[in-house]
């Protein structure tokens, strides 16, 4: 049983992973307004933190991580913020593009769990699906001013405004589509799944 489960498990990060990757590379995944792009990717990463637990949404964000940093030199589109920060400083573009979206998907993991104990399965996967792109814009900006915020790249988008006030015009409705997208699919996929006993934690 216990080998049948991992399996189980395995062939289900198998299959959001591929999801994951069809988006990043075709314009499923992206739709790029301006330097930055709203991404729909957030959502595999959703399903694999509610099917799969902290463990599955980890996994499911590395990947995620390491497409959007591979934009950062063109392969699978490139990102025009991306290439900039690159630029300045490599090292410090796959810790920006990388860290946040693995930490988004094993946090995510544990926000499922709590609102499913509390609250039962169908809203954990709607609250789940909205921390992931709020997570995700969260994490993704305070890498962006904590490891750039002295670049002149940086300070010339910032334009001298307060730095809360500059976060939310930069996202602004970038991150609501990306919240409304992973609210609702999460929600509706996720829950049609836990109804078919595919999470890691039925029996």
């Amino acid at each position: 049983m216990k080998n049948s489960f991992n399996t189980r498990q395995l062939t289900i990060l198998g299959l959001l992973t591929g999801i994951l990757l069809l988006m990043a590379y075709t314009p499923l995944g992206y739709l790029n307004i301006g330097p930055l792009a709203i991404s729909f990717n957030v959502i595999p990463v959703a399903l694999a933190a509610v099917t799969l637990g902290p463990a599955g949404g980890a996994a499911a964000g590395a990947v995620f991580g390491l497409t959007s940093f591979l934009q950062c030199i063109g392969v699978g589109g490139l990102s025009a913020m991306g290439a900039i920060l690159f630029d300045i400083n490599p090292v410090l573009a796959f810790i920006q593009r990388f860290v946040p979206r693995v930490l988004d998907g094993f946090l995510l993991g544990y926000i499922f769990r709590f609102v499913q104990k509390t609250k039962g399965a169908r809203l954990g996967c709607f609250v789940t699906g909205f921390f992931s792109a709020f997570l995700n814009t969260l994490f993704f900006m305070t890498a962006l001013i904590a490891l750039y915020g002295n670049t002149d790249y940086v300070q010339g988008l910032i334009g001298g405004r307060n730095i809360l006030l500059f976060v939310c015009s930069f996202v602004g409705i970038n991150a609501v589509c990306e919240m409304v997208a992973s609210t609702i699919l999460t929600g509706a996929v996720g829950y049609a799944l836990y109804r078919s006993r595919l999470f890691a934690s039925q029996k």
